[in-house]
């Protein structure tokens, strides 16, 4: 396998993990998108002024807890990967009515990629 191989494997799968996120999401189902993620994995940002930030069982508890987003539509803006570790920058519009900006970062654990954390914004 070249080097050009691996990184469109690489990509490749870590579009499928942002899918499971996404698709998460859309289905109003934190068990969907539950295996995108370290367990460890950490999540932080504003929900206006309130600055949230920890385990990200709290993006679990807060899909759980509201409607599905059937109305999301989501860009993957860039995905950046160096070897085990990679970025990925996502534009979501229509989340319960809400534009936000997620970042994430991956490590590749046990050849499997991961989510490790997820920083947000939601636009004004």
């Amino acid at each position: 396998m070249n080097l050009s191989t691996t990184a469109a494997s690489d990509r490749a799968a870590i579009e499928q993990v942002l899918q499971q996120y996404i698709s998460g999401g859309i289905a109003g189902r934190a068990d969907q998108m539950r295996p995108a993620f370290h367990e460890g994995a950490t999540i932080f940002g504003y929900l206006g002024p309130d600055f949230i930030g920890g385990p990200i069982q709290g993006l679990f508890d807060w899909v759980d807890q509201n409607p599905p987003a059937a109305g999301l539509q989501c860009t993957i803006a860039s995905i950046d990967i160096g070897a085990t570790v990679a970025t990925a920058r996502l534009e979501l519009d229509d989340w319960g009515g809400h534009r936000f900006t997620d970042m994430f970062t991956l490590l590749r654990v046990d050849g499997e990629w991961k989510i490790i954390s997820k920083v947000f914004h939601l636009h004004g």
